[in-house]
């Protein structure tokens, strides 16, 4: 009996070691996959071509190259006769995949818009006119695969003067009928420059199913003083938080998010008029490819 006890010690300790050994192979496929992996999420202003834009456009690559974000979402985009589309020469320089949305015609040698830039592939895009059309606004859709995961990323730029709430309210809507139309059962995300504070009225609808990422990352914080301004003030502008990051509720847990691109270098020159926002976020168990 002795002999066979230990027979039986023997065959235990190897299950054990065995399934040990395949939890970890498990766990170590798992984080490879991506599922563990964090999503990086930028939001930049880029002011078009002011200012000296070759040198700007070198301080905004090198500050994007050393965060590596999944997904970079622009806004005052600009092409030209004499000036390459912004967003397409950034996508180049880093090495991501974009799509450039325009009210402009695609015949015109000037086009402006907003941009979606993807560290994945993007498999489909759309983009809606918001009204009024005499306002020039659009929102822009696409659909990337991003750490193996199917994603929905949109972008906009909503109407700017300080009373224009009931015009940035339509033009909401508008983006929310994008999101109806195109989100399917894919998480999605929502960046841009919404030239309004995110607790104002005409963002409301948006809260019903988006979470606004920094005030979510800051949430013992008032979010909307003059330290978590995105506006330049250095370039004349007020104290405001209106660059912002939303992500789809029930997909997505709010890990951090801080405004980037906020210093001048040495010679006072600034990445742009806006800075930049990067959040992060952590993906909730949706469907991988």
């Amino acid at each position: 009996m002795p002999g066979s006890a230990r027979s039986v010690r023997f065959m235990a300790a190897l299950l054990l070691a065995s399934a040990l050994v395949l939890a970890g192979c498990a766990s170590t496929t798992h984080r490879e996959n991506g599922a563990d992996r964090p999503l990086d999420v930028v939001t930049l202003n880029l002011w078009h071509d002011k200012q000296d834009w070759p040198h700007r456009q070198d301080m905004i690559v090198a500050e994007l190259r050393t965060l590596a974000p999944d997904v970079i979402v622009l806004q005052e985009v600009l092409q030209d006769v004499a000036l390459p589309n912004q967003a397409q020469v950034l996508a180049s320089r880093l090495g991501y995949d974009y799509r450039f949305f325009s009210v402009d015609a695609p015949s015109q040698a000037r086009r402006y818009g907003n941009a979606i830039l993807v560290r994945g592939k993007i498999e489909a895009s759309r983009e809606v006119k918001l009204a009024p059309l005499d306002d020039y606004r659009n929102a822009g859709w696409v659909r990337a695969t991003v750490q193996g995961r199917p994603l929905n990323l949109y972008v906009t730029h909503l109407h700017h003067t300080p009373q224009g709430g009931a015009i940035r309210a339509e033009q909401v809507a508008g983006v929310l009928e994008l999101i109806e139309a195109t989100a399917g059962d894919v998480p999605s995300v929502l960046g841009g420059d919404f030239n309004t504070r995110s607790d104002t009225p005409e963002l409301t609808a948006l809260k019903a199913t988006f979470v606004e990422t920094y005030a979510g990352a800051h949430a013992h914080q008032d979010t909307n003083t003059p330290a978590h301004t995105t506006l330049n003030t250095h370039l004349g502008h007020p104290p405001e938080r209106i660059d912002h990051v939303f992500v789809q509720r029930d997909a997505f847990r709010v890990v951090d998010a801080r405004v980037i691109l906020d210093q001048a270098d040495d010679a006072d020159a600034w990445p742009s008029d806006h800075y930049g926002v990067w959040v992060r976020v952590m993906q909730s168990d949706v469907p991988r490819r």
